[in-house]
């Protein structure tokens, strides 16, 4: 059980990019410990920008740094179930060609749907079933209708490096997804949590809600432009459900060293 968690903001906002950032991760710290991760873009960069390391989150969360000037995010905490994370590329946020992306779920029929692609597994001995998610966005000029093709469980966000103003959020079933809408800023989350910490520390107010499973939005400018429905794969049955909770403490040592930050 994963944690994600990001935003589009508009490039004139006020947002405190980082500290929004710590915000969303000190939220989501406690789904994951395997590994985390964060990407960011601007509105002049080619590139996204990718951060990842393995360890918990407490050991990312004060050197967390976005520039002002960035105006998408992406953060993942991670609890592996296929991809072992002492290889990076397993890691998220996860990378297809101009595509990167963050994960929380199960994807059966990844290496079915990364066979046809030479530029999958683009690292020796990687095999994390993300990608098969964000090839589908790669190939597809990010077609909702190709997430029709999964067979498991998600929510995912992805940024591609062709489309410099969009973050993509999806939600097939099995694994919840929050959205918060304000002035000129949109945030999501794994957790309802999530939004109210940021409400809590980047004086922002939000209009949240639950994302229905089968929803795909595009975010640019800090609002919501885009809005699609398609069929998410619900005859998937996990045999082993996780608990929400991977790393016990580590939400509540984040938080309390939030709190700190916050008030420097």
């Amino acid at each position: 059980m994963c944690g994600i968690a990001g935003y589009s903001v508009e490039s004139g906002s006020t947002l405190d990019r980082t500290l929004s950032a710590q915000a969303l991760l000190a939220a989501i710290a406690e789904r994951g410990a395997d590994a985390v991760g964060y990407a960011y873009r601007s509105p002049d960069d080619a590139y996204a920008t990718v951060v990842k390391q393995r360890t918990p989150a407490s050991q990312l969360l004060e050197r967390i740094a976005v520039p002002g000037e960035a105006t998408q995010l992406l953060v993942h905490v991670r609890d592996y179930t296929k991809g072992h994370p002492a290889i990076s590329a397993n890691n998220h946020p996860v990378r297809h060609g101009p595509v990167v992306g963050i994960h929380n779920g199960i994807i059966t029929n990844d290496d079915e749907l990364l066979a046809p692609h030479s530029c999958a597994r683009a690292e020796a001995k990687m095999t994390v079933d993300s990608e098969a998610i964000f090839a589908l966005a790669a190939h597809s000029r990010n077609d909702p209708d190709a997430l029709e093709r999964l067979r498991g469980a998600l929510a995912t966000s992805w940024l591609d490096e062709r489309e410099p103003d969009v973050v993509f959020v999806a939600r097939g079933s099995g694994r919840p997804l929050w959205l918060g809408e304000g002035r000129g800023a949109v945030f999501f989350a794994s957790t309802k949590l999530a939004l109210e910490t940021v409400e809590q520390y980047c004086r922002v107010k939000l209009r949240t809600r639950e994302v229905k499973a089968g929803s795909w939005f595009a975010l640019a400018g800090g609002e919501v432009v885009r809005r699609e429905r398609f069929r998410p794969d619900l005859e998937y049955v996990e045999p082993d459900p996780l608990p929400s909770v991977r790393a016990p403490g580590e939400r509540e040592f984040c938080m309390t060293r939030l709190a700190a930050i916050a008030a420097i």
